[in-house]
């Protein structure tokens, strides 16, 4: 199963695509938002796991692409972004679940039956 991990902080996201490893997926790591946009529009993933404080193109930016070009594949959002305003906008633009910064991985993996129908993080 592959994945695309958008993260542009380098420990975190060395941390999550390690994790997602060896939980078994193969993952791709974009940086920016330009860089996941343009992957989301060449790869074939079955689910993205998408910071929102990105550079050249903001995650919300590139949720809301992904969403309006018909792409259905499950979006969780990952980011240090804790309002209640933020997570609305977040689900309300087409994600399939939110979790905030800092976080465990063992949350991602207890999402996986809820969030993202099994697909993510399914072991």
């Amino acid at each position: 199963m592959k994945i695309l991990l958008v993260e542009d902080d380098e420990l975190l996201g060395d941390g999550i695509q390690a994790g997602l490893e060896q939980a078994g997926f193969t993952v791709d790591w974009a940086r920016d938002g330009s860089a996941a946009a343009h992957a989301l529009d060449t790869g074939a993933y079955q689910a993205a796991v998408l910071d929102l404080g990105l550079p050249r193109l903001s995650g919300m930016d590139v949720l809301r692409r992904a969403r309006a070009t018909g792409l259905q594949l499950p979006i969780l959002i990952l980011t240090a972004r804790d309002a209640l305003a933020d997570r609305v906008a977040g689900l309300d633009a087409g994600a399939d679940d939110y979790v905030v910064k800092p976080f465990e991985l063992a949350e991602l993996q207890a999402r996986r039956n809820r969030s993202l129908s099994g697909v993510l993080l399914a072991a």
